[in-house]
């Protein structure tokens, strides 16, 4: 089964995704259903298996000048037997030196990351390690079953830096025991930490799970939607001005995920980085339009082409909000093409115009 790509905008990597499920793994947290979150794949990766969705994945992509990583996601990577490590990182590699690939990066734990084992990554290829960290709060990681600490998420990212790698952390909102305030710390430890890139969803209740005993009890109330946008959004504001980039808000959706019971609540939504996205362009509209009377006639927006559905919100949303804040004015937003994206312009009336450029937006 072949997920949709990652990272499609110009200038970023094609992820090639290779799923190696729970494996690795020392325990399971109680969230965690890798076969509804990911798809069900095999636990074993053939080779057969591997050359055809790196194929699939070339076929896909249309500009060949793009860089393309393979990633291997899902459990830890380096947990798996050393082996299984090397064979493959070899199948990656034999990809690398046709040229057809650019490198490789893995996903895995920060308490089996050491400095042999990030030379041996480096050296077969790999150039970018995610490290599953979910939270900065060791409360909140003995809740959910980690099974390790807050500090070994400090030291796994110091020492992916120190050997030229780079470096991404997995955060989740919504946790049990996990609250605004200590969601807060976690986004503002992770601003001291600057890793390269951060990848953030919301707690998903799925069958099978600890986690799903916990919500049937009713010991656990995950986040409504609104609630868990307005996280992503507050993550986006944190995270973005310090130059980190978010690859991904939420959880894309898998047939698995469709099937009747596989998921009992929690903020699942087929186009939630759409709804965290517009909640980023409204929030920073609304504090520009914070100093403007709501009984101006006119408040015409110019805007980059690329941006138009984030700036009107889902199903227009936005634009209804702004209208209900100014309900004489006329709105009117124009569009265009060369505009540099997350940059807005802003004229009142007659008056003068004001620009509004939002972080992270490229």
């Amino acid at each position: 089964m072949k997920t949709a790509p990652e990272s499609s905008p110009a200038g970023k990597p094609l992820i090639i995704p290779i799923f190696i499920m729970n494996r690795g793994c020392p325990q399971r947290c109680v969230f965690c259903n890798e076969r509804v979150a990911a798809g069900n794949f095999s636990p074993k990766i053939t080779r057969e298996f591997f050359d055809a969705q790196v194929a699939s994945y070339l076929r896909w992509s249309k500009d060949k000048k793009r860089s393309v990583e393979i990633a291997f996601y899902g459990g830890s990577f380096t947990g798996l037997p050393e082996k299984e490590q090397e064979q493959l990182l070899a199948w990656g590699n034999a990809y690398i030196q046709k040229g057809l690939v650019t490198s490789m990066r893995i996903s895995t734990r920060p308490d089996t990351i050491d400095e042999n084992q990030l030379m041996f990554l480096r050296a077969g290829g790999v150039r970018t390690i995610e490290i599953g960290a979910q939270s900065f709060n060791d409360r909140v990681l003995r809740d959910i079953n980690r099974g390790h600490d807050a500090q070994a998420i400090v030291r796994a990212i110091q020492c992916i830096r120190s050997h030229g790698l780079k470096s991404g952390l997995h955060l989740m909102v919504g946790l049990p025991g996990d609250t605004k305030e200590s969601f807060l710390q976690t986004l503002n430890r992770t601003v001291e930490l600057r890793p390269d890139t951060a990848r953030i969803h919301p707690v998903v209740v799925f069958q099978d799970t600890a986690l799903a005993e916990e919500f049937r009890a009713g010991r656990y109330r995950p986040l409504s939607l609104e609630e868990a946008v307005d996280g992503c959004r507050l993550a986006w504001e944190t995270l973005a001005p310090a130059g980190i980039s978010i690859i991904r808000f939420g959880l894309q959706l898998t047939p698995e995920m469709k099937k009747e019971g596989a998921v009992l609540a929690g903020p699942l939504h087929p186009s939630f980085g759409s709804l965290v996205y517009s909640a980023v362009f409204y929030s920073a509209v609304r504090k520009r339009l914070g100093d403007i009377p709501e009984t101006v006639k006119t408040l015409r927006f110019t805007i980059a082409e690329s941006d138009q559905s984030h700036f009107r919100g889902f199903g227009g949303k936005n634009i209804r909000a702004i209208k209900n804040l100014y309900p004489d004015a006329q709105i009117v937003i124009d569009s265009v093409r060369g505009q540099l994206p997350g940059h807005l312009l802003l004229a009142v009336g007659k008056g003068k115009i004001t620009c509004l450029d939002i972080p992270g937006i490229i």
